[in-house]
């Protein structure tokens, strides 16, 4: 029996996830919208990665999927490191976008998905880049409001 596309991103991102989050890094340290995270020990990076990857199924099928986000980066405090470093908003933003785009890279590597019609490849294609737009829109938002902010507390 054939194992579910989804079952097969799964396995994928916990059977490669240290390889997965050393591309995420090296992106992620020549990235100029994470510069921050240069200041941030490569361990640390890559264990914060790690475990978003090695975690994945478990907050995909998880009946409450927010809950379960939230405890998995509460045990690993993942977020109060970022902030303890200083690291800025829109760069952890950033950040997770480029660790989003990784285990879609990866998955396209591994020719993870079989798809027999070439409108379903050019159909993915176009949602990948919506996307990418969006995941920009996000960054670009984040970044703002923090501007904002500030101008206002002066």
């Amino acid at each position: 029996m054939p194992q579910a596309a989804t079952d097969r991103l799964m396995n994928m991102c916990q059977q490669h996830a240290e390889e997965i989050a050393e591309l995420w890094y090296k992106a992620l340290s020549e990235n100029e919208r994470t510069a921050a995270f240069n200041t941030v020990p490569k361990e640390a990076a890559i264990r914060h990665a790690v475990t978003i990857y090695k975690n994945m199924g478990r907050m995909y099928f998880a009946k409450d999927a927010s809950k379960e986000v939230e405890h998995i980066l509460n045990v690993e405090g993942i977020i109060e490191d970022h902030y303890a470093r200083g690291i800025p908003l829109e760069q952890i933003l950033y950040s997770l976008i480029l660790l989003r785009r990784f285990i879609w890279i990866k998955a396209e590597d591994e020719a993870l998905f079989e798809l027999a019609l070439n409108d379903m490849y050019e159909a993915v294609h176009a949602i990948n880049r919506i996307l990418l737009i969006f995941d920009y829109i996000s960054y670009i938002t984040a970044r703002r409001y923090r501007e904002l902010a500030s101008k206002k507390g002066k």
